[in-house]
């Protein structure tokens, strides 16, 4: 049977040149990718509409899908098979597309979950380009955006570059850009956040709040154009500030102290997540000297550590961050 039901028809993938696959014609294979993000730049809820955003960075780390169509009648397997979401996206796109046969979905990367680096995102995000790549369809991150609406809300990885993004609606706000290469040492409090769950739970915000969101959003749009490191810190730091009132932090003020002693740019949060991160300059100076003194000193604080590079793909910052598409 030849498919020529477009993925616009699923009421989400606008462009979509159709499928070219036909059930018996042997195996084919899609390949999808997308990146993590460090938790957020900034988040919070702006007073026009009282609408929750964020503002992604990328980091390099991200999640691989590879999707085998085998050809043949038999199930819709997805490995690792505790993968439930990216299986409910990509049996929701096959049917869409009219393909009936058997397919193998897999699933790689390095994104541990639950700790506010985007992983389920950048899962469903891969599932959904490796869906379109073996069916033979164009697929936009505007599409992605309306297939992750139904599923849960999303961290914005779909884009290029830093955007401001309404999570909960999962529908981009503004793209803003990108910036020199940054390493971002990460230090885990531990444990889980369920993302889905902690995004069901209002997070009461005061009109005092919200316009300072407001104002934050305006300093980090123009820090991005113009790529002024120092006041992207600035913005970041008052934000992980800020997100204590949703949840607590207890190493907030001790890594403030580190960042100020290391003379990083500022401290990211996972507002949804477990890490903190403290921001260098990749084309600083004293970069490698100022990574394992956080380094050090965030292992005496927590243990766990992890480092990080900030991704950007845009000709203007490739000379300072010798970027690397994801």
């Amino acid at each position: 049977m030849t498919n020529t039901t477009g993925l616009d028809e699923y009421g989400a993938a606008r462009g979509s040149r159709g499928c070219r696959v036909e059930v018996n014609q042997g195996p084919v294979v899609g390949h999808g990718r997308a990146c993590g993000t460090f938790g957020e730049l900034l988040q919070g809820v702006l007073p026009d509409g009282d609408r929750d955003f964020l503002v992604t960075l990328p980091i390099t780390e991200g999640a691989g899908a590879r999707l085998t169509l085998t050809g043949g009648p038999g199930p819709v397997l997805v490995v690792p098979e505790t993968k439930r979401k990216s299986h409910r996206l990509v049996r929701s796109m096959l049917t869409a597309c009219g393909y009936e046969g058997g397919a193998v979905l897999e699933l790689t990367g390095r994104l541990p979950e639950g700790k506010g680096l985007a992983s389920s995102s950048a899962d469903l995000v891969a599932t959904a380009r490796a869906v379109a790549d073996a069916l033979g369809a164009r697929l936009d991150s505007t599409a992605i955006e309306a297939l992750l609406r139904g599923i849960e809300p999303s961290d914005g990885v779909m884009h290029d570059g830093i955007v401001s993004f309404y999570h909960r609606e999962s529908r981009l706000r503004e793209r803003l850009g990108c910036l020199p290469r940054l390493t971002i040492v990460g230090v885990d409090e531990g444990g889980q956040v369920d993302t889905v769950r902690h995004n069901r739970v209002p997070h009461p915000r005061s009109g005092r709040d919200k316009h300072e969101y407001a104002e934050l959003l305006d300093r980090l749009a123009g820090a991005v154009r113009t790529h002024d490191l120092a006041e992207v810190g600035a913005v970041a730091t008052r934000s992980a500030q800020l997100s204590t009132k949703v949840r607590p932090r207890r190493h907030l003020d001790a890594l403030l102290r580190i960042t100020a002693e290391a003379g990083g740019l500022g401290l990211a949060a996972a507002h949804s997540g477990t890490v903190l991160g403290v921001l260098i300059a990749a084309h600083d100076p004293e970069h490698d000297a100022k990574v394992r003194a956080v380094v050090a000193a965030g292992e005496r604080l927590a243990g766990s550590v992890s480092t990080f590079t900030s991704l950007c793909r845009h000709e203007e910052c490739l000379p300072a961050a010798g970027g690397a598409p994801c």
